[in-house]
């Protein structure tokens, strides 16, 4: 038995990546992005990032 996780978890060398917490500016529902807000461009949970970039916006 080995640290299989099935592609990820934080083997490899790499640390885990820092989250930080932000509202969606669609759905207005907290999420947490992999890097920290800076509050000039509007932040998407991943279903309404991934509807945006599927809709062509």
């Amino acid at each position: 038995m080995g640290f299989d996780q099935g592609g990820g978890g934080g083997f490899g060398g790499r640390p885990p990546r820092e989250m930080h917490k932000a509202i969606c500016a669609e759905c207005k529902k907290e999420c947490e992005v992999p890097f920290k807000p800076s509050g000039d461009r509007p932040i998407y949970c991943k279903e309404c990032f991934t509807k945006r970039k599927n809709s062509g916006n």
